[in-house]
């Protein structure tokens, strides 16, 4: 073989192989045992719809009464996702719409998971009126809505940071998701929540707890 192509071969081969290599060394698809550049550089909380509430704030135990007049506990709702939403049942505005994204949003999700609403105006919401608001949203058997009076809520508004309903004062219409452990993961203003995200959110953490329950 003539030298001048023996050199030419040389350097084609050369060159195919530092091709190779530099092509495993930047490779992070399927198969590759490190995550590719956009695993690394997404933050954690893009999992979520709603707003990410502070890492560790547990939901507060209580124990109040339903519109059936059973007990209703916040350890008994622990072992998969809850929702929890704050109105009051003579509400015409803010707190039909709050129960209405909830319902849309539990038959876009497919699957039942327990959904509690707390009164933030205790004065009105007896037993009576608190089941026709379930009839009038279509939610009867789909949420709770946990009675009690203004000192048996109090602890539990503090505890979610809710303002209740004042004279002087709207209450925020606030949902919040707690995730199998028992903490307040994500929370949605009225202004925010929407079937889909609501969804979303409750599918992120029930993947969760089926994998084990691992804290986001």
């Amino acid at each position: 073989m003539p030298p001048g192509r023996a050199i030419v071969l040389l350097a084609a081969g050369l060159l195919s192989l530092a091709g190779i290599a530099f092509g495993l060394s930047g490779q992070g698809g399927e198969g590759s045992s490190a995550p590719g550049p956009e695993v690394l550089r997404t933050p954690r909380a893009e999992r979520f719809q709603g707003s990410i509430m502070p890492d560790g704030v547990r939901a507060p135990d209580f124990t109040l009464r339903d519109q059936d007049g059973e007990r209703v506990n916040m350890r008994d709702l622990r072992g998969r996702p809850a929702i929890v939403t704050f109105l009051y049942t003579t509400c015409e505005e803010s707190c039909p719409a709050q129960a209405q994204q909830i319902k849309i949003g539990l038959d876009r999700l497919g699957e039942e998971i327990p959904a509690l609403a707390i009164t933030v105006k205790p004065e009105t919401d007896t037993p009576a009126n608190a089941n026709r608001f379930l009839v009038e949203q279509g939610m009867i058997g789909r949420m709770d809505i946990a009675l009690g009076t203004r000192p048996e809520l109090e602890r539990v508004w503090k505890g979610f940071a809710i303002q209740p309903q004042l004279d002087e004062t709207e209450h925020q219409a606030r949902t919040v998701l707690i995730d199998a452990n028992g903490f307040q993961r994500v929370g949605f203003p009225i202004d925010q929540l929407t079937p889909e995200r609501l969804a979303s959110d409750v599918r992120t953490l029930l993947a969760e707890a089926r994998a084990g329950g691992a804290a986001g």
